[in-house]
């Protein structure tokens, strides 16, 4: 079994698209752990399995499957909206309102804990900047396939 993460950003000022990102991402030695540690507990997967927070940063530090953090991480989503896109996919979106995360944004990663800079990393991608003002709201998608 292998995963594969594709993230999809979107910035919006008011109700139009200023910018959309979409690339692919690394799944981290630490997020495979995870999901080795779901499946061996899957009698209480709906109690365990809390990968569903989103975090946004400012980072340029390339991708690796080591890392277990973002390079400089900005804001985290403290909820997410979770969705089973296909039957292969698990997908997580959240939304930055005005006024949080703002400034260049670069990097995403998939985490198990709405607490900042804590908690496993399940994937990271790194994008070309999107410079977030106050006023902006920003969509972050990630998808997580098994091919």
């Amino acid at each position: 079994m292998k995963l594969k993460g594709r993230w999809f950003v979107t910035l919006y000022s008011g109700e139009t698209v200023k910018e959309y990102r979409e690339g692919d991402n690394v799944i981290t030695t630490d997020g495979k752990s995870f999901l080795a540690q779901f499946l061996n507990s899957a009698a209480t997967a709906a109690a365990t399995f809390t990968m569903r927070y989103i975090a946004i940063g400012t980072g340029v530090g390339g991708e690796l499957a080591a890392d277990t953090a973002l390079g400089t991480e900005a804001a985290r989503a403290t909820t997410g909206t979770v969705a089973a896109a296909s039957g292969a996919i698990y997908q997580v979106t959240a939304t930055f309102a005005s006024g949080v995360g703002t400034g260049a944004i670069t990097e995403f990663g998939l985490f198990n804990t709405a607490s900042a800079t804590a908690g496993t990393m399940f994937s990271r991608d790194l994008e070309a900047v999107i410079n977030k003002g106050a006023n902006d709201t920003l969509t972050v998608t990630t998808q997580i396939t098994v091919v």
